[in-house]
């Protein structure tokens, strides 16, 4: 790597280790629900709560890890979180419950936040400014492969008998390695100077540099940071140097990158999939599979040119072709008459349907009226097709329910086979819209907000940016099957291109291009517009 001492790169990279743990973590539960929805036998809303558990913990973390960042200093903070990973999955292996399922799932969520948040503070405050961007995108391609990861292990433990076990077991090894390793990297020459150690943060960026004397960088550390010191929490939302703006500017990015819809299309991909079409748990599996090699094909030309294009400019490109496939998937699948109830309950529909008999509308997932309307007259229970879709999905939905969790019509729909052409272009936007994402929203947001605040504030500007992400992130996946189930997938994808549009137009008038400047210029140049 031209530019950049193969000690930085190492030690990026090591820091990096976090990101494909994340990945993993987060891609992992796309396959595992398949599995343990049948094992303890989960209801749709259930299997929402696994999922978001994990965020409920990275929630958690992204509102009090800043401090501890700022405070014991990144490096530690990425140890503790990769302890934390493994002790999390530690409680997962012996038992098979649901309660311990969720405990395990929040501890690890707060590990993946902090060590997120810690470990671009740290990587770009290591990296040298020319080679700022490929190195904290480093971190981005990491994650990429974290998920493309557990999409792989996802298909191989398809159909082994507690195959869930290995799946989460296989981090330990991971988070064990990279807290040792991380015993041995140097502490960052910033927060070093933060807590006026001087002397130690000329060592290491000796040694990072690989020069006899970085006396002149540290001296622009320096200056920076004795401007920056004075911040409090608070001044994060006052106009002092701009720093209002700048929030508003890192949490309407992160606001972006959670509403263009992103991460749900990767928790429920292998849910997507088989209401578009692809039938198997396998298929499904393996067509998420190709969403997974789609994200780290398409992240590793925006990792490497970062620095020679800026990271503008990818914004804007991810974001007008997210828009365009974004609505050729809206068009298609509405053709496509997809249900979302039937494929979050094709694990055991028959023994929880009795238990879950006293509360109908678990089961039912439409309003209590509908249901009993469609009762009351047997007459509407005919099926015309000229009624719209939406109500014949719902009336479907609800004769699916009396008939005892056994579609009625079911053999006639099921057999209406989706036309391939449609299942195929439905597959193909879906991978253009990952592609788009990975380009430009996935990894260029996260390198814009670790550069656009002061560092004496960094890790508690970030934490909070984070903490919005996490939010978002979390309402999104709580509510994404329900939500499916009422307006449809089609108009989900609609609400989607506005959100891209209006994320392109937000880029182009606010981002500042960054490509080239120290941190440092940066902070001066923000300060001052």
């Amino acid at each position: 790597i031209s530019g950049c001492g193969t000690f930085t790169f190492l030690s990026s990279a090591i820091a990096a280790i976090s990101g494909l743990l994340m990945g993993y973590e987060l891609g992992l539960i796309s396959g595992a629900l398949l599995q343990m929805s049948s094992i303890l036998a989960l209801s749709c809303k259930e299997q929402e709560i696994v999922v978001s558990s994990l965020l409920f913990g990275a929630l958690f973390a992204s509102l009090t890890g800043g401090f501890l960042i700022d405070q014991f200093g990144r490096r530690l903070a990425i140890i503790i979180a990769s302890s934390l990973l493994v002790l999390g999955s530690l409680i997962l292996l012996p038992y098979e419950s649901y309660g311990i399922l969720i405990v395990g799932r929040i501890a690890i969520g707060i590990s993946i936040s902090l060590s997120s948040i810690a470990t671009c503070v740290y990587i770009a405050e290591i990296a040298p400014q020319h080679r700022r961007g490929l190195l904290v995108s480093l971190n981005e391609l990491m994650i990429v492969i974290g998920i493309l990861f557990a999409y792989i292990l996802n298909y191989a433990f398809a159909s082994i008998s507690h195959g869930w076990k290995y799946m989460f077991g296989l981090v330990i090894p991971l988070g064990v390695l990279q807290a040792i390793a991380m015993y041995f990297l140097p502490p960052s020459p910033r927060f070093l100077v933060m807590k006026n150690n001087d002397e130690a943060a000329r060592k290491v960026l000796e040694k990072l540099r690989e020069t006899s004397d970085a006396t002149k960088e540290l001296t622009v550390i320096k200056s920076s940071l004795k401007d920056e010191h004075q911040y409090s929490f608070l001044d994060l939302f006052r106009s002092k140097n701009n720093m209002r703006a700048r929030m508003l500017v890192g949490l309407t990015l992160v606001f972006f990158v959670q509403t263009t819809g992103q991460p749900n299309i990767l928790f429920y991909a292998s849910t997507v999939l088989k209401s578009v079409g692809f039938q198997s748990n396998e298929a499904a599996s393996l067509a998420s599979t190709g969403v997974g090699v789609v994200k780290v094909v398409s992240t590793v030309p925006a990792t490497v040119f970062v620095d020679q294009v800026g990271s503008k400019t990818f914004l804007c490109i991810g974001s007008s072709v997210m828009a365009v496939s974004l609505v050729t998937m809206g068009l298609v699948n509405r053709n496509i008459r997809v249900n979302f109830t039937n494929v979050c309950r094709s694990q055991p529909p028959e023994d929880f349907f009795l238990q879950k008999l006293g509360n109908l509308t678990v089961v039912t997932n439409g309003s209590l009226k509908d249901f009993f309307d469609s009762i009351a007259s047997p007459e509407r229970l005919s099926f015309d097709t000229q009624r719209s879709p939406d109500v014949a999905r719902t009336e479907e939905r609800n004769r699916t329910a009396l008939a005892g969790g056994k579609s009625t019509t079911g053999s006639h729909r099921e057999s209406e086979e989706v036309p391939v052409v449609l299942k195929w272009l439905s597959l193909a936007s879906l991978l253009v819209y990952v592609a788009a994402f990975s380009i430009g929203l996935g990894p260029m947001s996260w390198l814009v907000l670790s550069e656009i605040f002061p560092g004496g504030i960094r890790g508690r500007a970030m934490a909070l940016t984070s903490s919005m992400n996490w939010g978002i992130n979390l309402l999104i996946s709580l509510t994404f099957l329900t939500v499916t189930e009422l307006i449809g997938l089609s108009w989900v994808c609609f609400i989607y291109t506005i959100m891209s549009l209006a994320s392109l137009a937000f880029v182009i008038v606010f981002i500042p291009e960054t490509k080239g400047c120290s941190l440092e210029q940066i902070s001066m140049e923000l300060a001052k517009q």
